[in-house]
């Protein structure tokens, strides 16, 4: 719903945007919670459709269309670049939502480029850190990459109240990731299920929390780091964005 609003996260989201359009990227590179699959996939269409891979929500927010053109080009790329890992270059595909309810506020117009690649529900948390080490070298082709998750989130412990506090175990396990982030600890970050005590109520499965390696794995010594939004929202839903330049 969070497209279809302004909130002080939409607008954080929209602030960064009209930050990074002051040098705009070649492109987009997103790794989202929502395509978590057998294998690796990057979507490899000139002209990906939007997905809306969701039920039970009102009519307009299936009428949202995040025209973006793909990029054949980036996906072959990406594939040699993970090399000799098995890369399917998936011609289908398009862009799901935990892409294009992001962007609609970061690139409202859609006239970036943008690919998603996947990820193996079937890989430990290491091998999704070391393959954004191999996609770092798109950050010098001007290539933007972004995860698409919540470092908080369980959704059988909702609370729908729109303004219902944080749970105690959320914050915590938050806190603990901007923490590690800050301090540059990224062995902890990979080791999440050390990270407290009830990480597991955090993140009982890896599927959100994954986009964070990828993007961590990216990262590069001397880089500036800030954060974009943070909060907990309906008791366990982490809001957290961040970014490294």
């Amino acid at each position: 719903m969070n497209t279809l609003k302004h909130n002080r996260h939409t607008d954080a989201w929209a602030s960064f945007g009209r930050q990074t359009l002051q040098h705009p990227p070649s492109a987009v590179l997103c790794i989202s919670a929502h395509w978590y699959i057998y294998g690796t996939a990057v979507t490899a269409t000139a002209a990906p459709h939007t997905i809306h891979d969701f039920g039970g929500f009102p009519q307009t927010l299936y009428e949202v269309e995040y025209a973006a053109p793909g990029s054949p080009e980036l996906a072959q790329r990406i594939a040699e670049l993970l090399s000799p890992l098995a890369v399917t270059l998936d011609r289908n595909r398009g862009l799901d939502h935990g892409v294009w309810s992001v962007l609609a506020h970061v690139f409202p117009r859609a006239e970036i480029p943008v690919v998603q690649l996947s990820i193996d529900g079937t890989k430990p948390p290491l091998f999704h850190f070391q393959l954004g080490r191999k996609l770092a070298a798109l950050r010098d082709e001007g290539v933007l990459i972004m995860g698409s998750g919540n470092t908080v989130h369980n959704l059988r412990t909702v609370n729908w109240y729109d303004d219902a506090p944080p749970y105690d175990w959320a914050l915590r396990f938050d806190e603990r990731v901007r923490e590690c982030l800050v301090n540059g600890d990224h062995t902890s970050l990979i080791d999440y299920e050390r990270l407290d005590p009830r990480a597991l109520l955090a993140v009982p499965t890896p599927d959100h929390y994954s986009p964070l390696l990828y993007v961590l794995g990216a990262s590069q010594p001397g880089d500036d780091l800030r954060f974009i939004t943070e909060g907990i929202e309906l008791g366990s839903i982490s809001m957290l964005a961040f970014a490294f330049s």
